[in-house]
């Protein structure tokens, strides 16, 4: 089965920075585009970004560019998700996901990716 953990959440003020790490097991990690949602209280899961098996970066939410960035390290099976400048608005609980219909490619929604990681929960706020 696959499963994926995220990690390294937490209380963040505002204009600090998270780095979110994505461990996957159990699939050919290097096969697999990685992708980054959250999900607000009271709101639907929405997309961040994503990281294709070859390294390319989709971004979901215009308001993440130039302050989030992804990467993949395939030796540790793991995603990351580094986040600066952090405002309220990015208080979330954020999921990695996988298995998406072509593996190695980044889909737009979120119902697009079958494989879903617990959720780590980022608050930022003073």
């Amino acid at each position: 089965d696959v499963q994926l953990q995220a990690s390294g959440g937490g209380l963040v003020q505002p204009g600090g920075s998270l780095r979110l790490s994505c461990l996957a097991s159990g699939l050919a990690f290097e096969d697999y585009a990685i992708g980054w949602f959250r999900q607000a209280p009271g709101k639907e899961r929405d997309g961040v970004l994503c990281i294709s098996s070859s390294g390319g970066t989709t971004y979901y939410a215009d308001s993440v560019k130039g302050r989030f960035a992804i990467s993949r390290d395939n030796a540790k099976s793991t995603v990351y998700l580094q986040m600066n400048r952090l405002n309220p608005e990015d208080t979330a609980v954020y999921y990695c996901a996988t298995e998406t219909p072509l593996t190695k490619l980044c889909f737009i929604g979120a119902e697009d990716f079958r494989s879903w990681g617990q959720g780590t929960q980022v608050t930022v706020s003073s």
